[in-house]
């Protein structure tokens, strides 16, 4: 479950840039990356007991 959610992370970078570079959906991938780092910081505070 990890590899998913940080496999999630990067593709939602990856997109966050290339919103930065073409300007298409900017205002969505900005929604789902903060959501996405939202997911992360929770899984950290957890400490990975719900694996």
């Amino acid at each position: 479950m990890l590899n998913l959610i940080w496999t999630g992370v990067g593709v939602l970078l990856i997109l966050w840039v290339l919103g930065f570079s073409i300007n298409i959906g900017g205002g969505l991938i900005h929604i789902l990356l903060v959501l996405a780092v939202i997911g992360v910081v929770y899984n950290l505070l957890i400490g990975g007991r719900a694996i």
